[in-house]
């Protein structure tokens, strides 16, 4: 039993940011040189892609957003796809002769019509974004800047969400991507992010590798099967993307199962990751960051909670001992998760009990997807979910 709580204590401890010491370790020992130009840099194309399905409630803004961007327009297209669509978003599109409309009225999946979108774009960088997000001005500039460096073959915005006041889906999913963001900026400094947000980033057309159409998470598979090719991902918060949460815990556990479900498929197709002698510092990562509490974590979770139990119910331990401080540290917070449950769907909650909740629920959500994965029943044609 005390095998088990250790190799589970150490795990979570390390998949959560242990790694990150280790990380900044390699840092110091090795920092990173920034070779600067003397030349003037000239800016490159863009091609900035926007995949919609029925978005005729927002459409209009986005629109409106993306024209508001700064960047030269001689450099710059913008290209809506609206594949599948059967409200008025291809119409609305339609209105704006300087915006590209790509429409077909067979419904894909967004990896499809994304394949589609690139195939057709004519500049030398492509910039992902979603339909419900809102790009800072000067999100291009920012991104663009960072391909003056040969060795980067993409660039990964920040994703920013509007926490509403007194919901446990927003705070918990706000929290999350603050910390979130933390350990992008440290994957990026020591070597790359491992796997690009799909709310705003770039990659370099000639570095774009068409992605199976059944694709759960194309941001992920993209970015990471450039990382294979020899780039680096880089990490730009000053480009963000902003977006409103989800609109309730159901709809945020909607989309968590489903990138779980993505996660496990996208482990299967990037196999060349498992090969540490070939990529150390990608594999490293990847490991760390990403597979560790995609599989192991959620189980040793649990593992740790009842062989702590099975501990001190068979060892009767004096008070000073650390396995009871430890059992009595995770209770407390499980209990916290458990008042956050009760709050979750109420119009008031308070906020000491979003991170508790929103980790349990996190982890819990990791479970599903994984039934989901190996009974195929998670399709990239999926209903998006609802935003508050």
């Amino acid at each position: 039993m005390k095998i088990f709580f250790w190799i589970s204590f150490f795990t979570i401890i390390y998949s959560y940011g242990g790694y990150v010491f280790i990380s900044l370790i390699i840092l110091k020992l090795k920092p990173k040189r920034w070779v600067v130009s003397d030349k003037a840099y000239n800016f490159p194309t863009i091609s900035l892609i926007i995949a919609a399905y029925n978005e005729e409630s927002i459409i209009e803004e986005k629109i409106k957003n993306s024209k508001a961007l700064r960047y030269d327009p001689s450099k710059l297209e913008i290209i809506f796809v609206t594949d599948g669509s059967t409200d008025s978003s291809p119409d609305i599109v339609s209105r704006y002769p300087e915006i590209r409309l790509l429409h077909e009225n067979k419904r894909s999946g967004k990896s499809a019509a994304v394949n589609r979108a690139v195939s057709l774009a004519n500049h030398e960088i492509l910039v992902f974004c979603d339909a419900n997000t809102d790009l800072n001005p000067d999100a291009l500039l920012l991104i663009a800047n960072h391909y003056e460096d040969p060795n980067v073959g993409g660039v990964s915005g920040e994703k920013k969400i509007k926490i509403a006041p007194n919901s446990a889906a927003s705070g918990g999913e706000g929290i999350y991507w603050k910390y979130e963001s933390f350990l992008k900026r440290m994957d990026s400094k020591l070597y790359s992010i491992v796997g690009a947000a799909g709310e705003l980033f770039s990659v370099r057309k000639s570095l774009y590798e068409f992605i199976e159409p059944d694709t759960i998470l194309d941001d992920f598979i993209i970015s990471l099967r450039i990382n294979l090719k020899g780039y680096s991902i880089v990490y730009e918060p000053g480009a963000f993307a902003e977006e409103t949460s989800s609109a309730s815990i159901k709809e945020e556990k909607k989309r968590k199962v489903r990138i779980a479900a993505g996660a496990f498929q996208s482990m299967g197709r990037l196999g060349e990751l498992w090969k540490v002698w070939k990529n150390p510092r990608l594999s490293f990562l990847f490991i760390s960051h990403k597979v560790l509490r995609w599989t192991l974590c959620p189980v040793f979770i649990l593992t740790l909670f009842l062989s702590n139990l099975v501990i001190i119910l068979d060892e009767g331990l004096a008070l000073s001992s650390i396995y009871l401080y430890i059992f009595f540290l995770q209770s407390i917070f499980y209990l916290l998760a458990t008042i956050g449950w009760l709050q979750s769907n109420r119009p008031k909650a308070n906020k000491i009990f979003y991170i508790p909740y929103y980790f349990v629920f996190m982890n819990l959500s990791v479970f599903q997807g994984f039934l989901l994965f190996i009974r195929g029943k998670q399709s990239a044609v999926w209903d998006r979910s609802k935003r508050a």
